[in-house]
């Protein structure tokens, strides 16, 4: 389980997180929604320790990330597919796909060819194009390669940062399939996503950050549902309830 506490993260004088807590419960998928400008790829970049928290903890199975590298995050089981893909474009499909076990290269040579394989039956069209340079590939290709690219670190927590940003519907579609899949396997998923009407059809559990701060937690199908949805497309205001 992932459970993070009062985080504050600031960028200089401005406090991007201002005391958020929230869990992502073993072996479920759990949303993130808001507005742009809410700070969630601040919290999934310091939950990954790309950004460093000024205050606050997170813990991943008991142990407290906060402080870690991101390298020493990754090896402890948790890994990050950034919005935007961010996949390497001038080197090829395969290279890309190494580079996401390259904390085992050297003394698992075997595993790491063993999860290459695996990642290429999971997305076929990777296979296809396997040697051609990830510039090349279309953005629903590139996506597929960053979900496959984290997948080769051999997560037990994968955090997903929008990522159906700016793909065609059948895209989409196909992507929410793939988590969906990835669930039903035993990863566990934290998914940050504005496309809240997909996201809470695969989700056991939903949190809204609105300004910093975390201002709603629920459950799919709540009451609440179409406030929820319209205040993470569009931001409001309001008593905060959990």
């Amino acid at each position: 389980m992932l459970v993070i506490e009062n985080i504050v993260t600031a960028y200089g004088k401005i406090e991007a997180l201002r005391g958020v807590s929230m869990e992502a419960q073993e072996g479920r998928i759990t949303c993130l929604l808001g507005p742009n400008g809410a700070g969630k790829t601040t919290l999934m970049y310091t939950v990954a320790g790309i950004l460093h928290a000024r205050r606050g903890s997170v813990r991943l199975q008991g142990q407290e990330l906060v402080g870690k590298p991101s390298s020493e995050i990754v090896r402890r089981g948790l890994a990050l597919v950034p919005e935007n893909r961010l996949t390497f474009p001038e080197v090829s499909v395969r290279e890309n796909l190494i580079a996401g076990a390259y904390l085992r290269l050297t003394r698992d040579k075997a595993g790491v060819a063993e999860d290459l394989e695996r990642q290429l039956v999971r997305f076929p069209r990777l296979r296809e194009r396997i040697n051609q340079d990830a510039g090349t590939l279309s953005g629903g290709e590139q996506q597929m390669l960053a979900v496959a690219r984290a997948l080769m670190a051999r997560p037990r927590i994968l955090l997903m940062d929008e990522p159906s940003l700016g793909l065609a519907p059948l895209v989409v579609e196909e992507i929410f399939r793939t988590i969906h899949e990835l669930n039903a396997e035993g990863v566990t998923v934290l998914l940050v996503e504005q496309n809240a009407h997909m996201a809470l059809q695969i989700a056991h559990h939903f949190y809204l950050l609105e300004q910093g701060r975390i201002t709603f937690s629920g459950v799919p199908g709540a009451l609440q549902e179409d406030e929820v949805i319209h205040r993470a497309y569009l931001g409001g205001s309001g008593a905060s309830s959990h």
